[in-house]
């Protein structure tokens, strides 16, 4: 496996697997490995010649300069890990490397889907992430590249992105990579103590009724309201509960409205914010 820390190198090598008529996958990721980005990993290996995962913790796209501390940096646990699971190249750049001196995020212009949920209290958030995985873009020129579902309302916003500056790759969201107990993998469950991570399973099981109850005959009322019973009464503080369309991400009042429905939830655990979603 080869490590680039410069983009000028890692472009050499894309330009001879370019001419070689090779096709690139892509994982972009902010470090903190687990068995989710691994299913990424596999995938994308399954599917193209060459594999580039990338490693870099984006300053941003975060709102609060405390989370960007706090967030796990474990790069040695990470290259071991990607050897081990047959990775050709790994991309760890420095900020430098990325950005110009005080630059800042791109503006764009997503219509709704950056208003909503995580985008309404984390204003400018979704135009960082778009700003970086441009750059990447630009940088890998992958055929594909690879996305977890657990960050839907990014996948969406990544491929309005690719649709506005007309970038010739295909997005490719994966489903949630759970745990057995059904917890949706994070970097964030890192920080979670022993207690919280047998009680975090709960927000799955959670939302698992919730569409039992869409297949029983409930709306969208009943379900918001037994959702938000359920959480009132475990050990997570519900931020918001959504059920929307896919495509808008604007919020439904009744199923009927549109084909491809989902449930989105944040809830803290302590002061670790935890993020599911689930497809009705």
């Amino acid at each position: 496996m080869d490590i680039f820390n410069e983009k000028e190198k890692l472009t050499q090598t894309i330009i001879e697997l370019k001419k070689q008529n090779k096709t690139i996958g892509f994982v972009p990721t902010m470090g903190a490995l687990h068995d989710g980005h691994m299913s990424l990993l596999n995938i994308s290996k399954a599917q193209n010649d060459y594999t580039i995962v990338s490693i870099f913790v984006n300053p941003t796209q975060f709102n609060n300069p405390d989370d960007l501390k706090k967030y796990p940096r474990t790069e040695e646990k990470d290259i071991e890990l990607l050897i081990k699971n047959g990775c050709d190249f790994v991309y760890m750049p420095s900020v430098s490397d990325l950005y110009e001196e005080n630059e800042k995020a791109k503006h764009y212009d997503f219509g709704t889907i950056d208003k909503v949920m995580e985008g309404s209290s984390r204003p400018g958030h979704f135009d960082g992430v778009a700003t970086v995985v441009s750059k990447l873009f630009n940088i890998v020129q992958p055929t594909k590249a690879y996305f977890g579902e657990k960050d839907f309302q990014q996948i969406r916003i990544i491929q309005e992105m690719v649709k506005q500056e007309k970038l010739d790759v295909e997005i490719v969201p994966v489903s949630i990579y759970r745990a057995v107990s059904g917890l949706a993998l994070s970097s964030r469950n890192a920080r979670l103590s022993s207690k919280q991570l047998n009680e975090a399973p709960q927000i799955y099981e959670i939302l698992s009724k919730a569409v039992m109850l869409k297949n029983e005959g409930k709306d969208v009322a009943d379900i918001k309201f037994f959702v938000e019973t359920e959480f009132a009464q475990s050990p997570f503080e519900l931020e918001y509960f959504e059920i929307t369309n896919e495509e808008s991400l604007l919020s439904i009042e009744h199923f009927a409205e549109a084909k491809n429905v989902r449930g989105f939830v944040v809830a803290y655990a302590g002061d670790i914010r935890l993020i599911d979603n689930i497809k009705f």
